[in-house]
């Protein structure tokens, strides 16, 4: 399945970092919080990622055009015929990157209905933020969205509460989507999404749309949204103490998103 991952936002919330490069752009340890990412996913075999440029999207651009020379030595013949020779190997050779520029000021919505043209008729697709960091069983999320059968299927958690939570049955079912939630005991939406050709139905072809209201509401009200049941860790990057908090754990080897 391509996993689609949201990269355009100006995290403003995250200025001390993102003033100069966009938020998926922010390190953890010495590597981008979205290569960590995209690793979590290549664990579960998933390689071919579309990712939805926005603010300073150029700068992720440069990052993927230019992987081998910052991961590899690199022997340069200089004179008339001039060459490059990369040494050595790394674990990134069979990935596949489109980079789907979205627009500076579009919302998430928009951005994702962007990108239907690069998703095979007929075929599902996963979607996560470019900010989050978990230990989400990504072939269990896919496993659980089939047997809903339904359009779209959250990866529910347990952070605090400030995003957008979920009240659900047992089976897994959504009955209610709130952006804002009132009580930190509640599932919130984490991302790492399992999505049917069928989400592209409740996108509206306007900027200003974003995934987390309207579209979020109708798949509610329609029965369409699913929930798969996350108990173990996940931590967004919103702030820079978060970003703080990652790279501890990164520097202390004790970071427990490293399943590669």
């Amino acid at each position: 399945m391509k996993v689609v991952i949201l990269c355009g936002g100006k995290g403003t919330r995250l200025r001390e970092e993102t003033e100069f490069r966009p938020k998926p752009m922010v390190p953890i340890g010495q590597r981008p919080i979205l290569w960590h990412i995209m690793k979590t996913y290549a664990h579960y075999g998933h390689k071919d990622f579309i990712l939805c440029l926005g603010y300073k999207g150029e700068m992720i651009k440069d990052y993927f055009r230019n992987y081998l020379w910052q991961t590899c030595d690199v022997t340069l013949m200089l004179g008339h015929s001039p060459a490059i020779q990369y040494h050595g190997s790394h674990g990134e050779e069979d990935w596949t990157v489109t980079l789907a520029d979205t627009g500076e000021d579009s919302m998430t919505a928009f951005r994702v209905k962007q990108i239907e043209r690069y998703i095979p008729k007929e075929e599902g697709f996963l979607l996560t933020y470019g900010d989050g960091l978990a230990t989400i069983d990504i072939n269990a999320s896919i496993a659980a969205h089939k047997a809903s059968g339904k359009a779209c299927t959250i990866s529910a958690v347990h952070p605090a509460g400030r995003f957008g939570s979920l009240r659900m049955n047992n089976n897994g079912a959504i009955h209610a989507f709130s952006e804002k939630p009132q009580f930190e005991e509640a599932y919130v939406n984490g991302g790492y999404m399992v999505c049917s050709p069928r989400l592209f139905t409740y996108l509206p072809n306007d900027p200003g749309a974003m995934l987390e209201q309207a579209p979020m509401s109708n798949l509610v009200r329609d029965g369409q949204l699913n929930a798969y049941k996350h108990e173990g860790f996940w931590q967004p990057m919103d702030t820079y103490q978060e970003a703080q908090y990652l790279n501890k754990l990164w520097a202390e080897q004790r970071a427990p998103w490293k399943v590669w």
